[in-house]
């Protein structure tokens, strides 16, 4: 009986800890998913909205808040009552713009291409199959910025997202399409996968991309891809401006000198760019 008793004391000690372990990573999991939520809106969250959108209790939260805030990952405003990023996230996020060490040497041809098209100018990297804007050179002139400075988007609902696409396999872009979908954001959304193969193979050609209004009407982004010493996409790089501004008529030579900035770069980090493809 003696036996008996052992056997299932250790079960019990092991199932507790098993529970305290997925309770750890459950409150790890909830924490980070307040983190991501603060992190879409600069104008910060009340404490009852961010119950609503992470689907937790409000003592949930308030419990979680305090922790981030205690380590500086979170603070609150009083004055308007909301809780922000913090400080420590940005430090933390930083190190991710570090280890992509080829940021510092884009800047100045960011600059670059923002002068010779008058239009903001995007560095940006693949993560997860969605595309996060590095960093980028601001158009002196009236913009409407559709993502920000560390902000994701899906691949096929941008330039730059199309851009890195034409250089996948049909069969990977099929799975990009597969895991993420294909959402209608604008009535000019690329919706159908055979609509999408046949812009990217028209990408190939010209050496650039075009988001022609699919993620917001009014906006147009030309890109193309930066590439390492395997001709491999490293990062790629935009103008985004108004349709007003990148006009039909000048959206070839806003295209030609994406690409060509793009090769420029590619050049400078020691990369090789492939050859355009001709007819």
């Amino acid at each position: 009986m003696g036996k008996n008793v052992i056997r299932r004391k250790s079960l019990e000690t092991r199932s507790a800890s098993e529970a305290d372990r997925d309770g750890g990573v459950q409150s790890v999991d909830r924490a980070l998913s307040i983190l991501e939520t603060l992190a879409e809106d600069d104008e910060g969250y009340r404490l009852s909205d961010l119950a609503v959108r992470t689907g937790l209790s409000a003592s949930t939260v308030h419990r979680l808040l305090a922790t981030l805030e205690s380590r500086r990952f979170v603070q609150f405003d009083r004055a308007e009552s909301k809780w922000h990023v913090g400080v420590r996230s940005f430090t933390v996020g930083a190190s991710f713009a570090r280890r992509r060490n080829f940021t510092a040497q884009a800047i100045p041809y960011l600059r670059k291409l923002r002068d010779l098209t008058r239009e903001t100018a995007n560095l940006a990297v693949v993560d997860d199959e969605f595309i996060i804007v590095l960093t980028r050179m601001e158009s002196r002139e009236i913009m409407r910025s559709l993502t920000k400075v560390g902000g994701r988007v899906a691949m096929v609902t941008s330039g730059v997202g199309k851009a890195v696409l034409a250089t996948y396999s049909d069969e990977d872009v099929g799975a990009v399409i597969r895991h993420h979908g294909m959402p209608r954001l604008t009535a000019k959304s690329i919706v159908r996968p055979s609509d999408l193969f046949k812009e990217l193979a028209t990408v190939r050609k010209q050496g650039f991309a075009v988001d022609d209004e699919e993620a917001q009407m009014g906006l147009r982004c030309v890109a193309a891809v930066v590439y390492n010493a395997l001709a491999e996409p490293l990062a790629a790089i935009s103008v985004s401006g108004m349709t007003s501004r990148i006009t039909d008529e000048r959206l070839p030579e806003v295209g030609r000198v994406v690409r060509d900035v793009a090769a420029e770069l590619t050049a400078a980090l020691g990369g090789v760019t492939p050859a355009v493809k001709q007819d």
